[in-house]
């Protein structure tokens, strides 16, 4: 007999985390605040005013890596991922446009990728570089797969035991992770092109963080992309919510919209309830995908709040999303892009240590017509564009900043990215401020990435998933272990469900989904 366990939060953490306890055997029920499940992976539909038809817009996260996060989680349940959720393989993974008005494309295979960058910045070894960068990124992310992935981990001591500190192969390791060096630190000791270097520092902008202050492991993300690819999901980012909310359904999970957690009875430090629009549920154990410090400040409250907010963890960045129907698509835009400040670090001081939107932004655009031309009219584009910008800080006030940052965006598209007459084109527009992602999603001062990875020893550690003040309490989301980024909170969410698992005794993993989750490269050499 299962467990009765409840899910706070429907992001894609709180969904993959009720499919699997699901799938364990227990009975979850899952609760939203707002009216539709997903999260920031929510969907936003906008009517064409000039004629039939109608753009569809992935609202929150759009880049999807490490798919075999996704296998492992259907494999729990005996389905097969791509059978239920089809992904579509993306290379180039990106466009990158950069200030001085050349361009590049991030490729997958790392030797096509390292002969373009000797094409684009002759006589500078960058291609080798790449190369060697792509080794060391190829060992971290080795390192994280057997320290940090798949497991619930708040510091050092939780990845490794003391007997283990003194086996070679561990120290090797450890020395490995490069402790005490940033990620720009790393990737500038590879690739000396300025604009390459800003090219691979935005791996590190999937976490939200600053390249200059984010610790080296993070460089492993390069062969995590590089290795298992950039995909498109088909019917975009929401399919993926809608994927898992339709497994964990199936599974016999109650999920439940417009229902907001106002209380958690702990009991003997241990969760017995939770209270939502007034009924009280009782339950064995509880998972939260709400950002982690806002679970324990407005939810748990009392020493554990004090003890958390203790640790100094900081938000991540927030930004300004626009939603921008056009009429016509650019043809030279690939799926992703993009659209490169005229100076990296000016950016990120801005951002991330002034607390102010940078002077001269860098650009993510999606623009999924070329992929998937059910986005848009015939002949049009549901453009999305995100500039990161700082957390919510006081005496920002964005019913006055926007305008003009909007125009800032617009008008650095138009001299970057060869978007000259995108007013001209924009038929229908929405947009998001940090105000509103604080809002809409209730995450810490408008983070879009919960807490940021910052601090060359120790910035890759997040709250464990597994609760250490609260006995059946576990955490899932951007703010919680192993960090932000689709693939990562989706891990979170299989984390905080296996650990519940294993504490009551459960099923644990099946040797299906063991093999499902396991590295590419692991895979090709059975």
């Amino acid at each position: 007999m299962g467990a009765n366990v409840v899910v706070i939060g429907s992001g894609l953490g709180g969904l993959a985390a009720a499919a699997v306890a699901q799938a364990r055997g227990h009975q979850v029920t899952l609760l939203e605040r707002n009216p539709w499940l997903g999260g920031k992976a929510a969907v936003l539909h906008l009517d064409n005013p000039d004629g039939p038809g109608r753009f569809r817009f992935d609202m929150g996260p759009t880049i999807l890596t490490v798919p075999r996060v996704l296998r492992r989680i259907f494999a729990e349940a005996n389905r097969v991922q791509q059978d239920e959720l089809p992904l579509i393989r993306l290379d180039p993974q990106w466009r990158c446009f950069f200030d001085d008005n050349t361009r590049i494309d991030l490729m997958e295979k790392v030797d096509t990728m390292a002969k373009a960058m000797d094409a684009f910045a002759p006589g500078k070894s960058n291609g080798e570089g790449y190369r060697k960068f792509q080794e060391v990124s190829r060992h971290l992310h080795e390192i994280s797969e057997r320290f940090f992935f798949w497991k619930p981990v708040e510091g050092i001591g939780d990845t490794m035991s003391f007997t283990d500190n003194f086996k070679p192969e561990v120290l090797r390791d450890i020395l490995a992770l490069r402790m005490g060096r940033t990620v720009a630190k790393v990737i500038r000791g590879h690739v000396p092109d300025e604009r390459l270097a800003q090219m691979l520092d935005h791996f590190t902008q999937y976490v939200g963080s600053n390249p200059y202050l984010a610790p080296a492991v993070l460089c492993g993300i390069g062969d995590m992309q590089a290795s298992e690819g950039v995909w498109y999901p088909v019917g975009g980012t929401r399919a993926v919510a809608e994927g898992l909310a339709k497994l964990a359904r199936d599974l016999g999970a109650d999920l439940r919209t417009d229902s907001e957690v106002t209380d958690i009875e702990i009991t003997n430090g241990a969760v017995r309830s939770v209270t939502a629009n007034g009924e009280r549920i009782a339950c064995d154990a509880l998972i939260s995908n709400m950002d982690a410090i806002r679970t324990y400040t407005e939810l748990v409250k009392g020493p554990p709040a004090k003890a958390m907010q203790k640790r100094g963890y900081q938000p991540a960045c927030s930004g300004v999303v626009l939603y921008l129907g056009l009429k016509k698509r650019y043809e030279h835009l690939a799926h992703h892009c993009f659209v490169f400040s005229r100076d990296a670090e000016e950016e990120f001081d801005s951002i991330y240590k002034k607390g102010e939107p940078a002077p001269d932004p860098t650009a993510y655009l999606c623009a999924p017509s070329c992929s998937d031309d059910t986005v848009a009219p015939e002949g049009g584009e549901a453009l999305y564009v995100l500039v990161h910008t700082p957390h919510l800080r006081p005496g920002h006030d964005w019913s006055k900043m926007f305008a003009p940052y909007r125009q800032k965006i617009l008008d650095k598209l138009k001299r970057t990215a060869g978007l000259e007459d995108i007013e001209e084109r924009i038929v229908v527009e929405r947009a998001l401020t940090p105000v509103d992602i604080h809002n809409r999603y209730k995450v810490l001062e408008g983070a879009i990435y919960g807490l940021a990875s910052h601090g060359a020893f120790l910035g890759a550690f997040k709250p464990s998933n597994r609760s250490k003040a609260i006995k059946g309490l576990y955490l899932a989301g951007g703010a919680a272990h192993p960090g932000p980024g689709m693939p990562m909170v989706m891990m979170s969410g299989w984390i905080a469900a296996d650990a519940m698992d294993r504490d009551l005794g459960g099923r644990g993993m099946s040797p299906a989904a063991e093999r499902a989750g396991l590295r590419d490269a692991l895979l090709a050499a059975e």
